[in-house]
């Protein structure tokens, strides 16, 4: 039997696997000790195109896991939710009962070579963070029938969208909580020198903790890019193809620009706007908006600005930002202004 090799940390795995386990990287052909010409004309940097799912794979599997054991390893419970390209369940790892979220790519997808890398690459970034506030990947595997999947601690909390959504604008000194949270977490990123590129109130999580605190912890790395991006990494945006949220989205990221960690802190500003208004700041226009744009202007707004080096350096430059500008009263001047 022919092997498979990590060309990261050198690993050797049977040829059934694709990925690494404990980096996420695809494998690559390994020559065989019993037959040297089996191995391909490019030498152990040949990397083989992911195979068709097999014959007994139904397409929907991937949607109708729950109940289901998934690669001998994970008891699926239940469906948590499903984006354009995968499905995330609920599952209990049988050997310790631990639970974990698992998010299946689609079989439909698992074909296409791009969609795969996407997924190796969100692997081999989240597998390097290592912070409460950011949501880590565990492992990625593939099942005996042909399942990519990635497996990451299962988060009993509350979207900040939903929140948002059940309870309005949040009072202002958990919100700057919040916020200063979600900056550690991407300063954490920034300096491995990942930009996340889709923050958003959905791909933050508020996990309730002991005192009535919330832990913020930002999810899905999966437009994550290297600021320092591979040539594989940079074929994959070279279609021109947009990733993100519009409404969260830099100007540069918008114009299809470089991105680095200043992109986050623009879509983080926008994110702050909306969780102490209850709007996005760029919708209509009236008097109280323009007073809290005015006095947004001291944290916020410098976040936001078009020009990505009139912004804060650093994400801890922001939160810092966000604590004077409690610390000094200015929403509470703004609140008297508006009864």
């Amino acid at each position: 039997m022919s092997e498979r090799r990590c060309p990261k940390c050198g690993s050797v795995y049977p040829e059934t696997a694709r990925f690494c386990p404990r980096d996420g990287n695809m494998l690559v052909e390994a020559q065989s000790k019993a037959s040297p010409a089996a191995s391909p004309s490019g030498g152990d940097t040949a990397v083989r195109t992911p195979r068709t799912p097999r014959g007994g794979l139904r397409l929907d599997r991937a949607s109708t896991l729950s109940g289901q054991i998934l690669d001998t390893r994970y008891q699926v419970v239940k469906k948590l939710g499903e984006g354009g390209m995968s499905y995330v369940y609920l599952a209990r790892e049988v050997a310790t009962g631990a639970e974990v979220a698992i998010k299946v790519l689609s079989p439909k997808l698992a074909t296409d070579r791009s969609s795969v890398e996407r997924l190796r690459r969100e692997a081999g970034l989240a597998m390097r963070l290592d912070h409460a506030n950011v949501c880590r990947i565990l492992r990625l595997g593939e099942s005996e029938d042909g399942l990519i999947y990635l497996v990451m601690p299962f988060l009993d909390g509350e979207l900040l969208s939903d929140r948002e959504v059940r309870g309005g604008p949040m009072e202002l000194a958990t919100g700057i909580d919040v916020l200063r949270q979600v900056c550690t977490g991407l300063h954490h990123a920034h300096e491995l020198q990942i930009v996340h590129r889709d923050l958003k109130p959905e791909n933050i999580m508020l996990v309730p903790e002991d005192g009535g605190r919330h832990r913020a912890v930002v999810m899905d790395f999966g437009l994550a890019k290297e600021r320092r991006a591979d040539p594989a990494i940079a074929k994959l945006t070279a279609t021109g193809i947009i990733l993100g949220t519009p409404e969260f989205m830099s100007p540069e990221q918008i114009r299809g620009r470089p991105l680095d960690a200043r992109s986050d802190i623009y879509a983080l500003g926008i994110v702050g706007f909306e969780m102490f208004t209850g709007r996005l700041p760029f919708q209509g226009r009236n008097a109280q908006e323009m007073m809290i744009a005015r006095l947004l202007d001291k944290a916020l707004g410098r976040a936001l600005q078009a020009n990505p080096d009139a912004r804060y350096t650093t994400a801890l430059d922001f939160a810092d930002a966000l604590t004077a500008t409690h610390d000094g009263g200015l929403f509470s001047k703004l609140k008297e202004k508006l009864k």
